[in-house]
């Protein structure tokens, strides 16, 4: 169900350095998300969305970006989807991330664009003339099991899809990667998955991989969680409990084996473990005139 909602501001400065993306401003155009990923942490009672399977699009979203950015002192990378997918099935009817990259083309904004869709293809053209001044797109992808991914995933395309859109974007010129968390414990935390998200990686004209050897659980996060492994996976709710109890911290048990296999492949597939950052132009030094 998508409700229409008028948002007050939407663009938030990130106090500091952000370590991970290299982003400066945050972006949702949507609040909600259709692709319903049974660990979603942004079902966390701290986001305030009361019923994540309704869609908030902020329809006045568009001009409130060209009078924010307009007013930005700093020209800063714009991160899409850190709290809802930008290419959920709602964009295909409200078209704002498209219009959104159709601002920052024209006013010379750098993007990052986190996913797990294949729509992203759809805005090729426009993906590639942000990266005139710098665009990366990241896809979020914990497994290269189409079958685990159905499941865990139910509202996303599988992953073997998203790896042939990070192909596509590749041979365009756009930076990707991969942003490979969660990882879940008990259903992803084993050597060949991580080794295995690596290869496919390289394979696709991905560049880089962000990772997190675990996930949070948190209050209504958690709860829905457990009631889907309980439906979905007969016996894992009562692990999760033994070994986690109440904790935000869900660590995959054996975090430093898989944090080494993933290095030692990244390094023989030379990928980057972090996101290549935005780096403004440096300023035209004004050369003297000579007299003669």
């Amino acid at each position: 169900m998508y409700r229409e909602i008028q948002a007050k501001t939407l663009l938030t400065t990130i106090k500091g350095d952000d370590p991970i993306f290299g982003q400066r401003y945050n972006l949702n155009l949507y609040r909600g998300c259709e692709h319903q990923c049974i660990y979603c942490d942004s079902r966390s009672e701290c986001y305030g969305i009361e019923n994540f399977r309704d869609v908030l699009v902020k329809v006045n979203a568009i001009e409130l970006l060209k009078k924010e950015l307009a007013s930005k002192r700093v020209v800063g990378t714009v991160g899409f989807g850190s709290m809802s997918d930008p290419y959920t099935r709602a964009e295909l009817k409200y078209n704002l991330t498209r219009q959104a990259l159709e601002v920052l083309a024209r006013m010379r904004f750098p993007a990052h664009l986190n996913t797990k869709s294949t729509l992203i293809e759809r805005d090729l053209d426009l993906l590639a003339e942000v990266n005139r001044v710098h665009c990366s797109v990241c896809f979020s992808i914990t497994t290269p099991d189409d079958e685990l991914a159905r499941k865990v995933e139910p509202g996303a395309p599988v992953s073997s899809a998203r790896f042939a859109s990070m192909r596509h974007l590749a041979e365009r010129g756009i930076p990707v990667g991969v942003s490979m968390m969660p990882i879940l414990p008990f259903l992803e935390d084993q050597p060949a998955n991580i080794a295995a998200i690596v290869e496919q990686t390289a394979a696709h004209g991905g560049t880089f991989i962000i990772p997190w050897f675990g996930m949070s659980l948190r209050d209504r996060q958690r709860e829905y969680y457990y009631r889907e492994l309980e439906r979905l996976f007969p016996g894992l709710k009562e692990k999760y409990e033994r070994r986690y109890g109440e904790r935000y911290g869900a660590a995959a048990s054996n975090a430093k084996a898989l944090e080494a296999v993933f290095h030692e492949t990244c390094q023989k597939h030379n990928i980057a473990t972090r996101v290549r950052r935005y780096q403004p132009a440096a300023p035209t030094q004004p050369s003297q005139l000579s007299l003669w």
